[in-house]
């Protein structure tokens, strides 16, 4: 099952994604929440219901299409996850997982602008799987993690290198407004299946620049799991981003960084593909 958010005549709400359309659930299910975290807390007996939804199609054309979740609690994300990509970062092998927080505020839909900000020019891609969380899930071994996963969608971890980098720390250059692209829905873990098996590539104005497999993550869906949840609880529609194969901006030669006007898809299969384009940031001041 495909779950949508999405906008519809000045509403936005959640709804199953069709080959045909969208069935909206607020009026196939009215007893349903209309808001995705909402939803996912709700349990298994709100993803049972979801899944005998029946009724009249909105065209998807017809629709914006936000991010799965619109604002998740938590949004975690994994360094140096793919070998390749660590070979390109110049760095070892990592013996433990490297994580960072990205900015709720970062996570926008598929067709979403990205922001270009005014502060850098050194704006890059990295093409990721994302899950997202269904369950609270605190303590849990690996064996148990797929418990706790809703489903899959894919991700853009945008990335401001210089801002990134100029500090141990990366979460400021990884949480820009905008630079957390998530989509184009959330498909079910049931339906996805094993996610360690899955092709996943990244082109920039149509020309491809990345070309993976999760098999080849080091810290597998699992794995990233279990650790997380050592350190903390993880709420139904908290995010995780589990990491970007080689092939980003900042290791080619010459390094190449995102412009104004240029356009990043994100595809992964069975999971449908996410498209943002750079825009210029408004550097109007904005308070209240």
């Amino acid at each position: 099952m495909k779950l949508a958010t999405f906008t519809h005549a000045g509403s936005t709400r959640i709804g199953i994604v069709t080959d045909n359309g969208i069935i909206d659930l607020a009026a196939a299910k009215p007893d349903l929440p209309t808001e995705m975290i909402a939803f996912l807390e709700a349990g298994d007996a709100a993803m049972k219901a979801a899944r005998s939804a029946s009724g009249s199609l909105i065209p998807t054309a017809d629709v914006i299409l936000e991010a799965p979740v619109l604002k998740p609690g938590k949004v975690m994300a994994i360094g140096l996850n793919y070998g390749d990509h660590v070979v390109e970062s110049g760095l070892e092998t990592p013996e433990h997982q490297i994580w960072f927080t990205k900015a709720p505020s970062s996570i926008v839909g598929d067709g979403a602008d990205v922001l270009k900000p005014a502060v850098s020019d050194l704006i890059d891609w990295e093409a990721e799987l994302c899950i997202i969380i269904g369950k609270r899930a605190r303590n849990v071994p690996r064996d148990r993690a797929h418990e706790v996963i809703a489903g899959y969608c894919c991700g853009n971890d945008i990335s401001v290198r210089d801002w990134q980098l100029r500090t141990p720390q990366f979460t400021l250059g990884k949480s820009f407004d905008t630079h957390g692209p998530l989509g184009p829905w959330l498909t079910t873990a049931d339906e996805v299946g094993d996610p360690h098996t899955l092709d996943i590539k990244c082109f920039v104005n149509g020309e491809q620049r990345q070309s993976s497999n999760t098999k080849n993550l080091i810290f597998d869906c699992f794995d990233q799991i279990e650790e997380l949840t050592k350190a903390m609880t993880l709420e139904p529609g908290d995010v995780i981003f589990t990491g970007t194969p080689g092939g980003v901006g900042g290791a080619m030669k010459p390094m190449q960084f995102l412009k104004v006007g240029d356009t990043v898809r994100v595809e992964i299969s069975k999971l449908g593909a996410l498209e943002n384009t750079l825009v210029a940031e408004d550097t109007t001041p904005q308070i209240g």
